[in-house]
């Protein structure tokens, strides 16, 4: 649970920055779509981690990560 003036929220604000030419990309994109800019790069950013979690190599990866936090545990 978040808090964002004094109120509770479930989402996490987070800002990102784009060149210009990309900004007006996803601007187009989002008009043409009629949908808000956020809503896109929610589901762009969704959409890119579906990928990676089905991804043997980026699996290996994380595991490799886990497997070390676990030894700083011990």
């Amino acid at each position: 649970m978040l808090r964002h003036n004094g109120k509770v929220t479930t989402h996490k604000a987070m800002t990102i920055r784009l060149d210009p030419t990309l900004a007006e990309s996803l601007e187009t994109v989002a008009s043409v779509d009629e949908q808000p800019v956020s809503d896109v790069i929610r589901a762009a950013i969704t959409e890119h981690i579906a990928k990676r979690q089905n991804d043997a190599e980026f699996r290996e990866g994380l595991q490799a990560r886990i497997e070390r936090a676990q030894k700083l545990l011990q």
